[in-house]
């Protein structure tokens, strides 16, 4: 597997990495204990290093999960979780207050089974702390030695640079992927100038982009796309058009239009480093071999002009959480 390091911070990962929280939470029934562990564990046989998990995942299952699953290889595997929801229920509101950092972090080594988180992310920006006293949170645990690197996700420029002053940001994990292409605007730029690496989650579109889903499939009641505006019935027949010229191309390069997705992320910065999630041993090595595509300036071109001629229909999230996303 392929390593990459996020921006200048030294840390060093996989190309590609696992998001877990679909094992435990957001997308239906929760997977079963023993086979989770069994796919977390094909992930690093196959060379995965990083792990994305949070409090929230759950609550408090997947870093459970992930504890257990990772225990073994604690010292060759890359893990990060993140802090900022009252009491790990999104639903309660935000709270980043220094205080609740600390017993997150606390909370969270524990169930990581670790004396150090790798990467330790606020989950979302709290309008109601200053960004300066987060970042210096989590500076103070990193001086004492209970985390290593500090994340931001789904923060805007000037939170970026005011939190970058007080603690280096080793990475920002916001939603990127051929049918969210808004980071390339301001956060792209901002972040390679920093010298930040960059964390897509959903670079599959929440599965949308492996062509697996269309407007017949009818998703679990406890799945959150269910809520997503971007998935109702008539903006899913929209979107198809994306789907068919990616699975277009995929034929051409003899791959799966989830790995050319991967693939092109991969090839926008040295610095990025998607985390597809799945529940499913196959798709895990599908995924994976995403790092073995090479795409030519002609190819990335071909799929820019095809992305840039379709409008992709519905916001990417519901109105309650499209608040919590700074932009």
């Amino acid at each position: 597997m392929e390593k990459r390091i996020l921006g200048k911070s030294g840390l060093e990962v996989s190309a590609v990495g696992l998001g877990c929280m679909g094992l435990s939470f957001g997308y239906g029934p929760a997977t079963e204990k023993q086979e989770a562990i069994k796919l977390i564990r094909r992930a690093v046989e196959l060379g995965v290093t990083f792990f994305d998990t949070a409090e929230v995942y759950g609550p408090f299952a997947n870093e459970e999960l992930l504890g257990e699953a990772l225990e073994p290889f604690s010292k060759d595997v890359v893990i990060a979780t993140k802090f900022g929801f009252k009491n790990g229920l999104p639903m309660l509101g935000l709270d980043s207050r220094p205080e609740n950092i600390r017993a997150v972090a606390e909370a969270s080594l524990k169930r990581l089974r670790t004396d150090v988180i790798d990467l330790f992310y606020q989950h979302r920006v709290d309008p109601n702390v200053p960004i300066e006293d987060v970042a210096g949170a989590v500076k103070d645990l990193i001086k004492e030695g209970k985390v290593k690197h500090f994340g931001l996700s789904e923060a805007g420029v000037a939170t970026i640079r005011r939190s970058h002053a007080v603690q280096p940001v080793a990475a920002l994990q916001s939603e990127y992927s051929l049918w969210w292409k808004e980071p390339e605007a301001e956060i792209l730029p901002t972040l390679e100038e920093l010298g930040i690496g960059f964390v897509p989650f959903s670079p599959l579109g929440k599965g949308f982009l492996t062509g697996k889903i269309n407007a017949d499939t009818t998703f679990d009641k406890t799945d959150f796309r269910n809520k997503v505006p971007r998935f109702a019935e008539e903006n899913r027949k929209v979107n198809q058009n994306l789907v068919d010229r990616l699975g277009h191309i995929a034929t051409q390069k003899q791959a799966t239009a989830a790995q050319i997705a991967l693939a092109w992320l991969l090839a926008q910065k040295t610095w990025i480093v998607p985390i597809p999630g799945t529940t499913k041993l196959h798709r895990l090595e599908e995924n994976l071999g995403a790092v073995n595509i090479q795409l030519s300036e002609n190819d990335l071109s071909e799929i820019n002009a095809a992305v840039s001629q379709i409008e992709i229909m519905g916001a990417r999230y519901p109105a309650e959480m499209q608040k919590q996303v700074e932009r």
